[in-house]
């Protein structure tokens, strides 16, 4: 156990180990348990600075949580996870993420979105939503003094997953209903316990861990959409330019880091930039707990990826 936990705080970038193995010791010594599903369900935060329509829907809404003063502040876009289904909720959750960070001077813009048990979810429509929702931080930025040039989207779970999409969305087929001219680019994406980065090689796995049917995700296949994967997987979107992080926790039976390594192996091969954190003594949930020691190594992720400490 103890080889174990020696090798499980590995990053790819000198940068990123460091912090690892500075707090390697303290964090094995402090034996915190792992944050089970009762503790995720449990997570809250801040009342949001101001809550923000997209659509018509009643889960077609932003949080956004600004920093007190003037800026122009970096922003964090936030994806909750929660398996793509309204049960397990999510963006409350998240908001103990957006309390923090809005502590460091980084503005927060979390998403809601229509879940593939809502009406209008699945495809194209949660897909839509995250596209509604980035366009609608790119028209209001300067409203509320928000800089997209300094922008990280960061997505936990189903939501990795839906934050990736958003990293490749430039090159979707024009023939797919979610193409759009012109679309606004995110180049830094931190994915906590990602699913879903390959629908067709996790469909066994999404539905034994999740309950999720892909088949909804992606929609069915038509004479001029034969592929259904072509436009709702981030696997096949590559390369796309943007830098990724991948967060596991060494716990984490529903994203292990075994899979996160496999996927990066993938994305290096197409040319994209990605690497690995690995937390120790970390389960699903701690990846998104700001009480968890875990939080301590993906700070310092957050704050590179949006210009606030040089280097990587």
């Amino acid at each position: 156990m103890d080889k174990i936990r020696g090798e499980q705080a590995v990053r790819t970038r000198s940068g990123f180990a460091f912090y690892a193995l500075l707090l390697m010791t303290a964090l094995n010594a402090a034996a915190v348990e792992p944050m089970n599903l009762q503790d995720y369900m449990a997570l809250t935060g801040p009342e949001p600075s101001a809550h923000i329509t997209y659509g018509s829907a009643a889960s077609q809404y932003v949080e956004l949580f600004r920093p007190e003063g003037a800026g122009p502040f970096p922003v964090v876009v936030l994806v909750h996870g929660g398996c793509w289904m309204a049960g397990l909720e999510g963006i409350t959750q998240v908001r103990n993420i957006a309390g923090l960070l809005v502590g460091q001077g980084i503005a927060v813009w979390s998403v809601e979105y229509r879940r593939v048990d809502e009406p209008g979810g699945g495809y194209p429509g949660t897909y839509l939503d995250m596209i509604s929702a980035v366009d609608t931080l790119t028209q209001r930025a300067d409203y509320y003094q928000l800089d997209v040039s300094r922008l990280v989207a960061i997505g936990h779970s189903a939501g990795g997953h839906l934050v990736r999409w958003l990293a490749g969305r430039a090159r979707l087929p024009a023939t797919s209903a979610l193409y759009r001219e012109h679309p606004f680019v995110v180049r830094e994406v931190i994915a906590l316990g990602n699913v879903g980065f390959d629908l067709q090689a996790e469909t066994a796995h999404l539905a034994a861990a999740c309950g999720t049917d892909v088949a909804l995700l992606t929609g069915a296949a038509t004479p001029t959409r034969p592929d259904v994967y072509a436009d709702t997987s981030p696997s096949r979107l590559l390369p796309n330019g943007s830098h990724t992080v991948l967060v596991n926790g060494a716990l984490d039976s529903i994203a292990p880091p075994a899979s996160a390594q496999a996927d990066a192996a993938r994305v290096r091969q197409e040319g994209d930039a990605i690497d690995t954190l690995v937390l120790p003594n970390a389960s699903h949930f701690d990846e998104v707990g700001t009480n968890s020691p875990a939080w301590q190594l993906i700070l310092p992720v957050v704050r590179r990826a949006v210009g606030m400490d040089p280097g990587r």
